[in-house]
């Protein structure tokens, strides 16, 4: 019997300031072990750094080989309209994302295929593995592989394979990519969140498994984290006004966490000290979390996770307050259907 050829694939990459994993980025695409054709575009941003270098050395390098890579224009930066762009400019039946410092494991591509075709998915996707370098950023991975840093979120921390809300990045079939018409270019954040809801809203199956991992590294400092975590907060809260009925307890966690320990220390410096057993319950649940999820960790990385592990939270709890209803609004406005 003849085997059915593999299909081919596109993998599509939305790019600013990635000198540091860009090249890794691609070799690992590169030599993945997968009988199908495989391509790479890469979305290129106004990058500030050797980024657009970099990309150039990899297009000469690769050109008339079984797997090139190619560059599209991504003017604005933002990371949706990089990732259209990136569709735009590819060819393949299967899309695969990877970002410019995400680092796929052996086998990924071949093993998300085959379960694309097993399950009958619309999209499968696995687990966000953040690896550090440095001691910060050991610390931020080891908090963002933990219950008590990301909840539940399976592709954050692990589990069962099963049909899940959202994966970590996709592996897509790309003819679904084009029913949805892409990513929602308005979300400059939880852009896959809802994309993914929107699969599911038209009968999709996303389908979470732990074969599938993605090597992903963490913002190298507190001020780089605090604002990527403020604007997930932000744009969640975005996500839950233009998706009614999409807000789950998870979402909600580090807001009433952020509201509890100010009011508490307000009330606790102005009214009474009994007061201060919320911020003081929260930093215990802190430092025994840290105590549990540092294992392993250096002793410079361990006194840096409850650091990691607060701003998380409360950078998120703050982007989710103040994120303004003209922001939800606006894109409520440019995504409504215009009258014939």
């Amino acid at each position: 019997m003849v085997a059915t050829p593999l299909p081919a694939v596109s993998v599509i990459m939305p790019v600013l300031n990635e000198e540091r994993h860009l090249r890794t980025a691609v070799e690992r695409i590169l030599e993945q072990e997968y009988d199908g054709a495989i391509e790479v575009v890469i979305a290129l941003g106004p990058s500030a750094d050797r980024t657009d270098e970099i990309a150039a050395e990899l297009v000469a390098e690769t050109a008339g080989t079984a797997r090139e890579v190619h560059t599209v224009p991504n003017p604005t930066g933002r990371t949706p309209a990089a990732l259209n762009a990136a569709i735009k400019g590819s060819r393949f039946p299967v899309v695969v994302r990877v970002d410019g410092h995400g680092l796929l494991t052996p086998g990924y591509i071949a093993t998300a295929v085959r379960l694309l075709d097993e399950h009958g998915a619309a999209n499968v996707g696995g687990i966000m593995a953040a690896e550090g370098e440095t001691e910060w950023e050991k610390a931020v991975a080891a908090a963002m592989t933990s219950r008590i840093g990301v909840g539940n979120a399976a592709f954050h921390t692990g589990g069962e394979a099963a049909p899940a809300d959202t994966v970590y990045l996709g592996v897509f079939r790309r003819e679904v990519l084009e029913q949805q018409g892409g990513y929602n270019e308005e979300f400059v954040r939880a852009q896959d969140w809802e994309l993914n809801y929107r699969i599911r809203e038209a009968g999709g199956l996303i389908w979470f498994t732990p074969e599938l991992e993605v090597t992903y590294r963490p913002r190298p400092n507190v001020r780089a984290l605090a604002k990527q975590y403020k604007d997930y907060g932000r744009w969640r809260r975005v996500v839950t006004r233009y998706h009614r009925g999409s807000v789950n307890l998870r979402y909600l966690a580090p807001p009433a966490a952020l509201v509890g320990c100010a009011a508490g220390l307000v009330a606790g410096v102005a009214l009474t000290p009994v007061a201060l057993v919320v911020p003081g319950g929260y930093a215990a649940a802190i430092l025994l979390g840290s105590l549990k999820e540092g294992k392993g960790l250096s002793p410079a990385a361990r006194a840096q996770l409850p650091v990691a592990l607060a701003t998380m939270h409360m950078s998120w709890g703050w982007g989710f307050l103040t994120s303004p209803r003209s922001l939800a609004r606006r894109v409520i406005a440019s995504t409504a259907p215009r009258p014939e």
